[in-house]
């Protein structure tokens, strides 16, 4: 009789990745525990079976173990950075194949990773660690005499480029610090390292037994060069020579290597430019929000399919992405306010080769943009025959939206 895979899947109660993951493991006939960072007692209310609170890391691994005492399961995975080391943690005591915990760890903290790669002789920025407990005028002049100008203020443990801002002298800088101890709060370790100029790109890849397999490698058109880092536009195949993707690959190889990642999803961003691919990040997991709708493989298997079968140690049928040009926008938020209407939604999904368009911000809810923020306004997918004519759809429909946000009192007055 054929074993039923059965997987513990760690979310988040708002997360957009979780829809993705139990369609796909749907598809594939696994069953599906879900365990929710929330509080145990809140976690009946909510209809999920349980709940565990994801920075306490061993009391988390531990309530794991108890409640499937007797219920085995395949795999933990984590749909995201914020359980990745509770994954991780878990499956060491559960004795189920995963990244080690140290290895979880630093994929998570950048200081951690910053460290690790420096030690790896990887190509990546010069830093130095300080914390928000030291004055602002103390971490200005550290900086400037071992990372100069320009630098970038980094937060350690924040997602989607949140608290990450540019500074190209003192005055910017001096900005730069008070806005990040607003945001991370008193005693918090950050970053301040060296800005890396170049193009940036985004490489999905799947790990078996520390080989790499790039999944697609992601062009942002949009250039990012501060002082805050919004993304915008992702579009696959990249554009860039071959030889170049080779480069971005081995590096990124090396990079998951050096943090000591082996097996699963990885998302790494890197930045090239005269002296070659640098590496900014390597997480251990797949590409966040919406966006994994971008990518096919194979017949028609989604990347969540792929994960799962990787973990539930079924067959792939192939890592081979569908030749078909695709891309996404996450629309950005232009200003802080109360989003009171979404204007011109129909005209953006009929422009040529846009595939759909899905505004996730809520009508008459606060939005705030980076770098406080930790959202966008929406997604906006599209597919063609180029990688040009994905580019080109998505800003039409992007052009076409017309959002209107009522102002506030501003988060922040420099």
């Amino acid at each position: 009789m054929t074993h039923k895979r059965r997987i513990l899947l760690l979310t988040t109660p708002n997360s957009y990745r979780t829809p993705a993951f139990l369609d796909a493991a749907q598809r594939l006939g696994i069953d599906v525990l879900q365990a929710v960072d929330m509080p145990e007692e809140l976690s009946d209310h909510w209809g999920y079976r349980l709940g565990v609170p994801f920075h306490q890391v061993e009391r988390a691994a531990a309530q794991i173990v108890d409640a499937l005492a007797g219920s085995p399961v395949d795999t933990v995975l984590a749909v995201d950075d914020s359980g990745a080391l509770l994954a991780a943690r878990a499956s060491h005591l559960l004795g189920l194949p995963h990244n080690a915990p140290d290895a979880a760890e630093a994929a998570r903290n950048k200081a951690l990773m910053r460290q690790m790669l420096a030690a790896g002789v990887l190509p990546s920025p010069a830093f130095r660690l300080f914390s928000t407990a030291d004055d602002p005028a103390v971490v200005a002049a550290g900086a400037e005499a071992e990372i100069g100008y320009p630098c970038v203020v980094k937060p350690v443990d924040l997602n989607g480029s949140r608290g990450v801002i540019r500074a190209n002298d003192r005055a910017e800088l001096l900005a730069a610090l008070r806005r990040l101890y607003a945001l991370i709060g008193a005693a918090r370790p950050f970053l301040v390292e060296s800005y890396i100029p170049g193009v940036e790109v985004a490489l999905e890849g799947m790990l078996d037994n520390g080989y790499l397999t790039v999944l697609a490698l992601f062009d942002k058109p949009d250039p990012l060069e501060g002082p805050f880092f919004e993304e915008t536009i992702y579009v696959t195949p990249s554009r860039l020579p071959a030889t170049t993707q080779q480069a971005i690959a081995d590096c990124a190889a090396r990079a998951a290597r050096a943090l000591g990642l082996h097996m699963g999803p990885i998302h790494a961003e890197l930045r090239i430019n005269d002296s070659g691919p640098w590496i900014v990040e390597v997480a251990g997991r797949s590409i966040g929000g919406l966006c994994s709708r971008t990518l096919r493989f194979g017949s028609d298997a989604s990347l969540e399919e792929l994960i799962l079968r990787q973990a539930c140690g079924l067959p792939i049928e192939s890592r081979e992405r569908q030749k078909q040009a695709g891309g996404v926008m996450m629309i950005p938020i232009p200003g802080p306010g109360i989003l009171r209407s979404v204007r011109g939604l129909e005209d953006a999904q009929h422009m040529p080769g846009v595939e759909s368009v899905e505004i996730t911000a809520r009508v008459n809810n606060p939005i705030v943009p980076l770098p406080e923020g930790e959202s966008y306004l929406g997604f906006i997918f599209a597919r063609g025959d180029d990688p040009a004519d994905v580019e080109r759809s998505l800003r039409q429909a992007h052009a076409a939206l017309h959002f209107e946000i009522e102002a506030e009192i501003p988060l922040f007055v420099r």
